[in-house]
């Protein structure tokens, strides 16, 4: 248990000890810095000195057994400019007082599992490594612009507030993570503009609960499977996989903490692009709001994916950069809105969209109806209906009905180039003829031209009745027009004799009239199935 607070300051404290003492009951700040930027920058070379170091299990006794405040004050530690010597050891224990840490260098690392803490704040701060595993704090978290070279550990962690790792640049540990965040609660948000990792960052079954904002951030791991490796991820509004506006002055960010740097930028402002160098995994993420791409860029091996397995969100923003290699995987995510470009998916191989439901297009820029069936083609190396069906769905619901009947033309044709000899030739002379169906005029219009074919051919032709005393008047263009409709009897078919050449003629317009029949017949039911 976390003992009493007492007013006994210890014997053996520094004169840069006492002073952090004496700030901590005042609630001051203790500041260290010389005022020279070169030598204040945590991150240099410069060595720091005794003058301005503090040993760590002092900073452990302040913050777990430290003196009781100053009559009128509010006790908490306040460090700026400080080196802090040795191993800071806060696991399990209980931290009540206010902690906010200004370009403070960390000999080793800090140890803060299973702590507890109302609100700590570390800004442009070198640790070697922070192992924060199942760290519960009642308020914000904030790591903006520290640079941790092992790598930050916050599994199970659970952030009351707001996670803050703005700017922060994390290199990887001894297992190849950079973030290892699995199980991770943060309440509010969880933002990491411009951040920097070199090794894996894993969110695997983490919950956040306002939006995740990782605008402009640089995520490497080109040994690894993974950059980002988080599925089951859960944002209850937006995940910003974005570019981000580099117009600081205009959005004023404090540099305590540095909050927002700016939004997604428009056309024609400098931006600094959200850059993948590895796969990206959010397979089984739900997304209250929308997942947003806008400006990302991959870079990927042919091995690595983005995959985007089950996904499920509101509006799904894929408007980056055409990944080179690699594959861009979407099967079976559900999604309202698709917002996308022409020339964000991948091509032929590099593209899965099995079992994608999509219920509206909204794309942006020209993305004409051939360069979405292109899209499909990509994604279907081997022919499957669905991902035509699901399009010729969408486009119709929106009143595009031309374009949905080119979308299942597209899709007979393609499964034409499946099918065996005989009935690929059946395919062939179906769109030959009436188009599959799709377009009806195609089939009146050879009907009208194999009539007035018949008619001209037996207008030369006055053939003997079958039974001389009973048979209606002969007439060419009815005969013609009897043979070419199937079903309707018009009184002609079958009331004359017809040899050699003529009989031909005429089993050729019924088999003709056959055919078309048949066409229209399937095209008209697809349609009546689909109304």
């Amino acid at each position: 248990m976390t003992e009493a607070r007492t007013d006994e300051e210890p014997a053996d404290l520094t004169a840069s000890e006492r002073r952090m003492w004496d700030a901590y009951r005042t609630g001051s700040i203790c500041d260290l810095s010389t005022r020279a930027a070169d030598r204040d920058d945590p991150h240099s070379e410069h060595v720091w000195g005794p003058e301005r170091s503090v040993r760590a299990r002092v900073v452990a006794r302040l913050l777990l057994h430290g003196p009781p405040p100053v009559p009128g004050r509010v006790a908490s530690l306040k460090l700026r400019g400080v080196r802090i010597s040795g191993r800071l050891e806060l696991s399990g224990g209980t931290v009540a007082p206010y902690v906010e840490l200004q370009s403070c260098r960390f000999d080793s690392e800090i140890q803060l599992s299973e702590a507890r803490f109302g609100t700590l704040r570390m800004v442009n701060c070198a640790i070697p490594r922070l192992e924060a595993a199942r760290l519960h704090t009642e308020g914000d978290l904030h790591l903006p612009r520290c640079r941790v070279a092992r790598g930050i550990r916050l599994t199970d962690a659970q952030i009351g507030t707001d996670l803050l790792i703005s700017q922060a640049v994390v290199q990887r540990d001894n297992k190849g993570r950079a973030i290892a965040a699995d199980g991770l609660s943060v309440a509010q948000d969880l933002q990491g503009e411009l951040l920097e990792t070199y090794g894996e960052v894993s969110l695997r079954g983490a919950k956040v609960g306002v939006s995740m904002n990782l605008r402009g951030a640089r995520l490497r791991n080109p040994a690894g499977r993974f950059a980002l490796n988080a599925p089951q991820l859960t944002v209850e509004r937006t995940l910003y996989l974005t570019s981000i506006a580099l117009d600081y002055a205009a959005y004023g960010g404090t540099s305590t903490p540095p909050y927002g740097l700016g939004p997604t930028p428009v056309r024609g402002r400098r931006a600094q692009y959200f850059e993948c160098l590895g796969g990206l995994r959010l397979d089984d993420g739900r997304f209250g709001d929308a997942i947003d791409f806008y400006g990302a860029r991959f870079t990927l091996t042919d091995e690595q994916e983005i995959s985007l397995r089950r996904i499920q969100t509101p509006e799904f923003r894929f408007v980056g950069e055409r990944p080179e290699s690699g594959r861009v995987v979407v099967s079976g995510a559900k999604v309202v809105k698709l917002v996308d470009t022409s020339t964000s998916w991948p091509g032929p191989g590099g593209l899965s969209i099995e079992g994608f439901v999509y219920e509206n297009l909204a794309p942006r820029g020209h993305f004409p109806l051939a360069r979405r069936l292109e899209w499909v083609a990509a994604a279907t190396p081997e022919y499957s209906p669905e991902p035509y069906e699901r399009l010729a769905t969408v486009l119709r619901a929106s009143g595009e009905d031309q374009e949905a009947r080119e979308v299942l033309l597209a899709k007979q044709r393609r499964r034409r180039a499946t099918l065996p000899p005989a009935p690929k030739a059946w395919g062939y002379l179906q769109d030959w003829t009436v188009v599959y169906g799709y377009r009806p005029g195609r089939a009146a219009l050879w009907m009208t031209v194999l009539w007035a074919a018949g008619a001209l051919m037996f207008s030369q032709l006055d053939p003997p009745a079958i039974k001389a005393d009973e048979h209606p008047q002969w007439s060419a263009a009815l005969y013609a027009l009897d043979l070419l409709l199937p079903v309707i009897d018009l009184g002609q078919q079958g009331q004359w004799k017809l040899e050699g050449g003529w009989q031909w003629g005429a089993a050729g317009l019924v088999v003709m009239g056959w055919i078309l029949a048949t066409t229209v017949a399937a095209g008209a039911s697809r349609l009546l199935r689909r109304g």
